[in-house]
């Protein structure tokens, strides 16, 4: 059986059509938007004095309120809670770094995330208790962002941001 050879005007064919059907099946471009999202509550105030409690008992600085963590936190909240899904990483492409140096997040930084929660004292203490999320928020850091957007169905996503 004769194999047909890919001629340019067909290898150019399939490059496009390949290119399209990823395109087609990259169904996060909106979670993905860099554009502000509403519908995130801005929790940074009521979580801080939680997470400085937490620090002073380990004779680390307190934090402060930082904007570019609070937006970055707040739209990490958002793009959990249009995909339903607690990850770091949403669609094809994603990377923390780009997205904390689009948000003006001075690094080195940190994201932490929880989903359940109904408030704000819940999802800082499910952080304690998770050993990974400790060490962020005992790390080396100035600065607190923390955000919690609701899914359709109801449910909390929480994205907590610490900035260098």
């Amino acid at each position: 059986m004769a194999v047909e050879p890919i001629t340019p005007s067909r290898r150019h064919f399939l490059i496009l059509s390949g290119t399209g059907l990823l395109l087609a099946g990259c169904s996060t471009t909106s979670v993905l938007s860099p554009k502000p999202t509403p519908g995130a509550e801005d929790a940074t105030a009521a979580a801080l004095p939680l997470v400085n409690t937490l620090r002073k008992s380990r004779g680390l600085p307190a934090l402060a309120l930082d904007t570019p963590a609070r937006k970055a936190a707040a739209y990490q909240a958002v793009r959990m809670a249009k995909a339903d899904v607690m990850k770091h990483l949403i669609g094809l492409g994603d990377d923390f770094g780009d997205r904390m140096k689009k948000s003006d997040v001075q690094l080195p930084a940190a994201e932490n995330i929880a989903s359940g929660q109904n408030g704000v004292d819940a999802a800082v203490q499910a952080w304690i208790d998770s050993p990974k999320h400790l060490v962020n928020m005992l790390g080396p850091y100035k600065g607190l962002g923390v955000a919690k957007a609701p899914a359709a169905d109801g449910r909390n996503y929480w994205a907590m941001v610490l900035s260098g």
